[in-house]
């Protein structure tokens, strides 16, 4: 076949694809929006969920790839597949593990690689990331997004910085031929220290929580604030993982709507709750932060009331999900 046979079905390719990429720009916004979502409801700990639409000049240099004189993408328009690309940051590894199961939980998983891993049994160190392909199901409520698929990448901060930094010296440098050797022997030697980094975050975290007092109480204000709140959940929910960071001022917020002033109150309203009940019938499938376990304890004991405060407007359809579970009976 010669060039410019194979160039015509390319041409095709790219047009179809600018044609549709103010659609997917909109879809990618929908999955961003998605995946937080499913982020925030599960109580995982994460720093940013982020989108990306390929542009179409990206798009068209992917389609253009050949190896051998063979076109890599046969077919670009469907083997191209992170056209909608989401990126989810997280604070430590644990947490790239739990987010990629929910993903899996809650879509249809058409792929999972776990690159680290990749590099790891290869004897090397250097580029860590989850890579997840996902769709969501026939018959969800996302209709938007229905055929669409998303390329999700799932890393920590530390692996995150060391890919976009790698990326941009590669992409930008110009780096002579006889210094290639050293620049990525100095790479590999970087990635080593940031896994070796992301054990010790985890460690450091998971030795703060194991430390935290059985219970804490905040100074007295006019109103419970979100760091006071983060200090007290610490000890009272021990073994629950953190919340993202907004989550805590968030929530407080909501107990304002309740009335609940001060920590002191708080902790008298918790003993009301039996926090194991509410476990069982939630069933967390994912290691829920102290903020998704307050929660579900204020739903538990408010109900309805919680369910319509202004503050949970955005997730009505969610919460009455959920009381459903905390009243149907044990059996």
């Amino acid at each position: 076949m010669s060039s410019a046979m194979q160039a015509e079905p390319v041409r095709e390719a790219v047009r179809a694809y600018a044609a549709r990429q103010p659609a997917l720009a909109a879809a990618t916004a929908a999955y961003v929006t998605l995946v937080r979502t499913l982020l925030d409801d599960a109580g995982i700990d994460y720093l940013s969920v982020t989108g990306r639409t390929k542009s179409v000049a990206s798009f068209a240099a992917k389609a253009n790839r050949a190896e051998n004189g063979r076109p890599v993408y046969p077919d670009p328009l469907e083997q191209i597949t992170d056209q909608i690309g989401v990126r989810v940051i997280t604070y430590v590894h644990s947490d790239v593990a739990a987010v990629a199961e929910l993903l899996a939980d809650e879509l249809t998983l058409l792929d999972d690689r776990d690159l680290g891993a990749e590099t790891a049994r290869s004897g090397r160190f250097g580029y860590a990331s989850r890579h997840l392909l996902v769709q969501v199901r026939d018959g969800d409520q996302h209709e938007s997004l229905a055929g669409e698929r998303a390329s999700v990448q799932v890393r920590t901060v530390l692996q995150h910085a060391w890919a976009e930094f790698e990326h941009d010296i590669r992409y930008k440098g110009n780096v002579p031929g006889e210094a290639a050797a050293d620049l990525d022997r100095r790479f590999t030697l970087a990635a080593g220290l940031i896994e070796l980094a992301d054990r010790e975050f985890a460690t450091i975290r998971e030795r703060i929580q194991a430390a935290a007092p059985g219970s804490t109480t905040a100074p007295e204000a006019d109103h419970i604030v979100g760091q006071d709140l983060a200090t007290f959940l610490a000890g009272h929910y021990s073994d629950a993982g953190w919340s993202h960071t907004d989550h805590y001022d968030w929530i407080a917020g909501l107990l304002a709507q309740l009335g609940i002033d001060t920590v002191d109150d708080l902790a008298g309203l918790l003993t009301s709750v039996d926090a194991d009940a509410v476990i069982r019938r939630m069933g967390y499938r994912y290691p829920a932060g102290a903020v998704r376990r307050l929660d579900d304890a204020l739903l538990a004991i408010f109900g309805e009331q919680y369910v319509t405060l202004e503050g949970n407007s955005h997730r009505v359809p969610l919460l009455r999900a959920r009381l459903e579970k905390l009243s149907t009976p044990e059996g």
